[in-house]
């Protein structure tokens, strides 16, 4: 009997839409890391209220061992994340230090393997967000996995955190924001680092005519700053980097 081909990536992205519990993210996550052939896919949110849930594919034991040694507190993927706003490859985290060199060879020992992409997300009234994929290879392989399909896994891990929202009890809708063009443009080379020198001479504007869109797309966002507006801009998948 013929074996039934893998589902698409359509496909898995429409069953996710359509869960209604945490389980469904569960089974989402384990079909797309299949489909991506990595080792590991998680992702992991903190809510507005402060509660944690999270779903992936790492080993019940490195689970239980990361909670139990706290190794939270000196994570350097989620201490950089919490620092930057735009996906990072691990290599661009600081793993200088000697607990921090532990924790990599004890992660490695528990099959998270040697390479990793992190999407840090931002959501409304301090959600915080985090998807990540890891897996065993060289660099140049690694390369290869992230050049190809990072639009995918930074637009995945936006599709997860709109359904996780969905979960959050006592959330009240947001209404929907549309920024303009320009706008977009500003917000997106903003998130991806750049300066408002450097932006508006990618755009071929003034800065004064940059300040204008960037305002105008605060407002927008309800942002109370440039940097709160680029997060809120990402959050709802406004812009993508």
């Amino acid at each position: 009997m013929k074996a039934a081909p893998p589902p698409r990536l359509e496909d898995i992205l429409e069953a996710l839409e359509g869960a209604t519990e945490l389980s469904g993210l569960q089974t989402t996550i384990e079909e797309l890391r299949d489909h991506f052939e990595i080792d590991h896919m998680v992702y992991h949110w903190v809510s507005a209220a402060g509660d944690q849930y999270g779903c992936g594919t790492y080993s019940p034991e490195w689970v239980q061992r990361y909670l139990e040694c706290e190794y939270l507190r000196i994570d350097p993927v989620i201490q950089g994340c919490y620092q930057r706003f735009h996906p990072s490859d691990w290599k661009r985290f600081d793993w200088s230090s000697k607990a921090a060199r532990a924790f990599q060879r004890e992660a490695i020992d528990y099959g998270v393997g040697n390479q990793g992409f992190s999407v840090p997300i931002r959501g409304p009234n301090g959600q915080f967000a985090l998807f990540t994929v890891s897996h065993h290879c060289d660099d140049d392989t690694w390369g290869r996995i992230t050049e190809t399909h990072r639009r995918d896994l930074i637009l995945i891990a936006h599709y997860f955190n709109q359904k996780a929202l969905e979960f959050e009890p006592d959330r009240k809708p947001e209404p929907a924001q549309t920024l303009s063009p320009r706008e977009v443009d500003a917000m997106t080379l903003l998130a991806m680092g750049y300066n408002r020198a450097q932006v508006a001479e990618t755009l071929t504007i003034s800065e004064h005519t940059l300040r204008a869109y960037i305002e105008s797309a605060r407002f927008k966002l309800g942002a109370l700053n440039t940097v709160h507006a680029v997060a809120r801009a990402l959050s709802r998948g406004l812009i993508v980097i």
